[in-house]
């Protein structure tokens, strides 16, 4: 299934300063029933966004409408816990197109990269920058360059560097899940195999 192409994107972020948030969490189990990637975004930190009468909890950031974007900032070793692939599915079909931390897990960071939803890892100071100048100016605007692999802080110039398998950096660049990657290049294996005898 194809995605959103990820080139460059600018966009204000939603803090969620809190270490270890595991898949469960992003999204809880009693959700996983459907197959198809679509829906999960209503359910994205459920058990922290409503109370059981599911009306709305005010403390939680994604109920606050000082915070919005495209970004999410989240604390270090983000995605731990199941291999769930729903964790994804929820975070890009609630919009968000990139989760930012010190750490993540490496299961949920390729099923990130596996649906269109990039995960930039910062080092814990540069970490810390962002969520201060999210606090200190809820616009704060954060350009995430794909191409150049650079994350910014818009307003001050700060930027860091980040890593990305240079395969899932081109699908990303394009939009590609694997399937759609193999099926652009069906004419050079296809000419591989007339060369290769049997």
């Amino acid at each position: 299934m194809a995605y959103d192409s990820f080139n460059k994107l600018t966009s204000t972020a939603v803090p969620l300063p809190i270490e270890n948030i595991d898949t469960d969490q992003i999204i809880p189990a009693r959700f996983l029933k459907a197959t198809e990637r679509k829906g999960f975004g209503d359910n994205l930190f459920r058990d922290w966004r409503f109370n059981q009468d599911d009306t709305p909890k005010q403390d939680f950031v994604l109920n606050n409408p000082t915070y919005s974007g495209k970004i999410l900032i989240g604390g270090r070793n983000f995605g731990s816990g199941s291999s769930r692939e729903h964790a994804a599915w929820a975070i890009y079909d609630y919009g968000f197109r990139c989760v930012v931390s010190s750490f993540f897990a490496d299961i949920f960071r390729n099923n990130c990269l596996n649906i269109g939803v990039l995960p930039v890892q910062v080092s814990p100071a540069f970490l810390a920058e962002i969520f201060e100048a999210i606090e200190n100016d809820p616009t704060t605007s954060i350009t995430v360059d794909l191409t150049s692999q650079k994350i910014q802080l818009d307003k001050s110039g700060s930027a860091e560097s980040f890593e990305i398998n240079s395969y899932k950096k081109e699908n990303m660049l394009n939009g590609y899940d694997d399937i759609d990657y193999l099926n652009n290049i069906k004419s050079e294996i296809e000419d591989f195999a007339s060369k290769t005898p049997l």
